[in-house]
């Protein structure tokens, strides 16, 4: 082999050997250009920037971002928010509170009915007078002597409802019914009947002077309402 071939083959060798350490050079000097070509942000992060892998424990700081007032002054504003928070929810739930009561309670034409006042001066002895409250017929008798007595002496052992009829009036005078049959709620038709007091034709009910259940299927008396006297010519029901 001839010396300028050897020189050659050495030459060839040393170039192949270098060109790996050559590229790798010229990567790093191109990555660090593309590095300090990038635009840098203007947000200054309290964690620190994101190319400081080394400061793995630095400590935020937020003191830019606290209050300059002093801790007193936010403590009486922290407790006026939730002092007003509250207030304005009380008010709240007041105004809620009160329009479900006001929605569920009785209407004006209800409250009308609630209680009905009767002129008793005008009802002559020994008549009955209807009247509608709550939307119930009410019976209203102003019996005579004859019939109190004939009330007042019945055996109420001997009745299905038993009671006595001091128990159901007032006044012996006046007596106060509502006009629904306790059988079925038929209306009973006044001053008729085996006993002189009310009859239901519907089933054949008979109630006496005194309202009492005495023959037929009904169970029960005819039922009294509550009732005043707050004058001497003055009945209220209800």
């Amino acid at each position: 082999m001839s010396l300028a071939s050897a020189s050659s083959a050495l030459l060839r060798t040393c170039a192949r050997q270098q060109l790996p350490v050559a590229r790798a050079a010229v990567s790093a000097s191109q990555q660090r250009g593309v590095a300090d070509a990038a635009p840098k942000s203007s947000f200054d992060s309290p964690f620190g920037r994101t190319h400081e892998h080394s400061e793995t424990t630095k400590i935020p700081n937020f003191s830019k971002y606290a209050s300059k007032r002093s801790p007193t002054t936010n403590k009486v504003f922290s407790y006026f928010m939730a002092g007003s928070m509250g207030l304005v929810s009380a008010v709240g739930a007041k105004a809620t509170v009160q329009d479900f009561l006001v929605n569920m309670s009785a209407s004006a034409d209800v409250l009308a009915q609630a209680k009905v006042e009767v002129a008793l001066g005008s009802i002559p002895e020994g008549k009955n007078v209807i009247i509608k409250w709550r939307g119930k017929p009410v019976f209203i008798r102003h019996r005579t002597a004859d019939e109190i007595k004939e009330a007042e002496e019945i055996d109420i052992s001997t009745l299905r409802d038993p009671q006595a009829d001091a128990d159901r009036v007032q006044k012996p005078e006046w007596l106060v019914m509502l006009g629904v049959c306790t059988h079925l709620g038929c209306v009973p038709i006044g001053e008729a009947g085996d006993f002189g007091g009310w009859f239901c034709p519907c089933h054949g009910s008979h109630y006496d002077i005194s309202g009492r259940i005495r023959k037929g299927p009904a169970p029960l008396n005819l039922e009294v309402p509550q009732y005043s006297f707050p004058e001497e010519e003055t009945l209220v029901i209800g």
